[in-house]
């Protein structure tokens, strides 16, 4: 079972539909146990979602990982 550091190193490519079954099977089983860790990851999902809707192009991929840095370093 992973931890919630685990999941928070793994939130990203989890909201991005990135990971591999098994490992967003591993995230899910934490998320039904752990609601601090369900709502970080709603939060992130919330963050992504509103990234992707700014006009234009959207911000450049360096803006979207400092916005996502500064995310996790609020939450830890």
């Amino acid at each position: 079972m992973l931890n919630c550091r685990e999941i928070s190193e793994r939130a990203s490519d989890y909201v991005d539909g990135t990971l591999p079954w098994h490992a967003r099977l591993q995230v899910r089983m934490h998320l039904m146990m752990c609601r601090f860790c369900r709502e970080y990851i709603r939060q992130l999902d919330l963050l992504a979602r509103t990234l992707r809707r700014l006009p234009g192009q959207g911000p450049s991929p360096e803006l979207q990982k400092e916005l996502l840095a500064v995310f996790r370093a609020e939450r830890d």
